[in-house]
């Protein structure tokens, strides 16, 4: 079994934290909009390759500057070394701001319902339109009401078994996505860096998920 990839999110600017996390995971996501100003200083320290997110407040983000500043921050970090930019599906302009990401690094498209899940048929809508888009990455993350919905979220990755995939659900009740996603053909899953800094309901720390994944590709 190949081990599976842990992205770490930075929600702030304590390098001490990061360096603990670093050997750990295989990439980190550096949240611009929690981050805030100091965020290019941030990612000249980070040794692994970094997605740059800057996420718009009605997909759970705190971005509080208009539009065009928040794209404007993104088109910005490919020019600073970002390996992947995640941009929503909902974003105005995508069809014209996606190839200025590509002429630098790669596209991912991402998709947040923050009150639930969707039913599986709408949910491969959503992830076809990201792969019309031009994602390199597809990332669809919604809110678990039940068990159920891990199961469904789930069933999406192996739904697109040629694309690479991150769909899992948020809140405890979708801990077994965050956990399985990557297990089951999603291209990783996310995890905090220390306990209280989660980025999204449900997150664990990259300490407690890699415990898991050991015993796991150990059995």
């Amino acid at each position: 079994m190949n081990r599976p990839r842990i992205c770490a999110v930075i929600i702030n600017k304590d390098l001490a934290a990061i360096r603990k996390n670093e050997p750990l995971v295989a990439l980190f996501e550096v949240r611009i909009d929690l981050i805030g100003d100091g965020w290019q200083e941030l990612i000249k320290q980070l040794n692994k390759p970094w997605i740059a997110c800057n996420r718009r407040a009605d997909e759970g983000g705190r971005w509080e500057n208009d539009e065009a500043r928040r794209v404007e921050e993104l088109l910005k970090a490919t020019e600073l070394g970002a390996d992947m930019i995640d941009i929503e599906l909902r974003t105005a302009n995508l069809v014209k701001t996606i190839p200025l990401i590509k002429q630098k690094t790669k596209c991912l498209v991402s998709f947040h319902d923050l009150k639930g899940t969707p039913p599986l048929d709408e949910m491969r809508e959503i992830v076809q339109r990201q792969l019309e888009a031009g994602a390199d990455v597809c990332k669809l993350v919604t809110t678990a009401q039940s068990f159920e919905d891990n199961i469904a979220v789930l069933q999406l990755i192996s739904a697109f078994p040629d694309a690479k995939i991150v769909s899992l659900a948020m809140g405890h009740l979708g801990l077994a996505s965050r956990l399985l996603c990557p297990l089951v053909g999603g291209d990783f899953t996310y995890a905090s860096i220390e306990k209280g800094k989660e980025s999204a309901a449900g997150q664990i720390t990259v300490a407690d998920l890699k415990k898991i994944y050991e015993m796991v590709v150990e059995c």
